[in-house]
């Protein structure tokens, strides 16, 4: 198998993980900013991961069926404890959502104590091993993204906060362990901020700058020997920034010409 054979087999997977998160994750950051509780996802996503690590002290296998059930579990008690909160404390709820993340990162921290690989371990966790994913559990990830996105676009307006609250946690805590928390936050804010002033094609202009991200930050990841998930987290933010001065231009053009 030559060189570049080796690198579109890693390669390729990498990028269908971006993409499945992409897939999910766009459009329920568009709610997550529209409900102005733009830190949620890290929350969430660093309460998965306490599952996932308390999972692995207890010695379940790490892509174990345990392991999944831990993370989800976790998740979904930090979803419904953020659902009351927001119920009861609404003026509050971005400081208490601050308050579990921390929380839940002091937690891992606490967790991985006596851990001789612990900061292997909590480097995995926030930064993620996108290169490493394992193919098999791609199919299962489509089709569990699948449901999600069913229910979002089918039965959005029936679901209400609790539903919302349930299938963020569980897009999270699926994707916490595919790509990683930073990407887990980079997917699901940058790109709906970067559209967020689009009246048309908001959604599909945010998948497309989501999937160029992925693709052009893993492949500069490899030109240049560079840590795969900080850098599709740079290219995503860049190609945002570039999209969205470019469409602020065309905007001022465009009120000119109507002066």
């Amino acid at each position: 198998m030559t060189l570049g054979a080796i690198e579109l087999s890693i390669l390729l997977p990498a990028l269908a993980a971006g993409l499945l998160v992409s897939a999910t994750h766009v459009p329920l950051g568009t709610q997550v900013l529209a409900r102005g509780i733009v830190f949620i996802d890290l929350a969430i996503a660093q309460v998965a991961g306490c599952g996932v690590l308390l999972a692995d002290q207890l010695g379940f296998e790490p892509e174990g069926f345990a392991v999944q059930v831990a993370a989800l579990i976790a998740a979904l008690g930090g979803a419904l404890l953020l659902t009351w909160t927001e119920r009861i404390w609404p003026e509050v709820q971005e400081a208490v959502i601050g308050v579990v993340f921390i929380l839940a990162a002091t937690g891992s921290v606490l967790l991985l104590a006596s851990n001789v690989h612990g900061s292997e371990h909590l480097r995995d966790l926030l930064v993620g091993q996108i290169l490493w994913v394992n193919p098999r559990w791609l199919a299962w990830t489509a089709l569990i993204y699948a449901g999600i996105l069913a229910l979002w676009f089918g039965a959005r307006a029936r679901i209400g906060r609790i539903g919302f609250y349930v299938l963020f946690a569980l897009a999270v805590t699926v994707s916490v362990q595919l790509v990683g928390v930073y990407l887990v936050f980079a997917s699901l804010i940058v790109p709906p901020l970067a559209t967020r002033r689009m009246n048309r094609y908001r959604l599909p202009a945010a998948w497309a700058l989501a999937a160029t991200g992925y693709a052009s930050g893993l492949l500069v990841s490899t030109a240049l020997d560079l840590p795969t998930g900080p850098t599709i987290v740079w290219a995503l933010v860049v190609l945002s920034l570039c999209w969205y001065a470019a469409f602020a231009a065309r905007r001022e053009q465009a009120a000119a010409v109507v002066r």
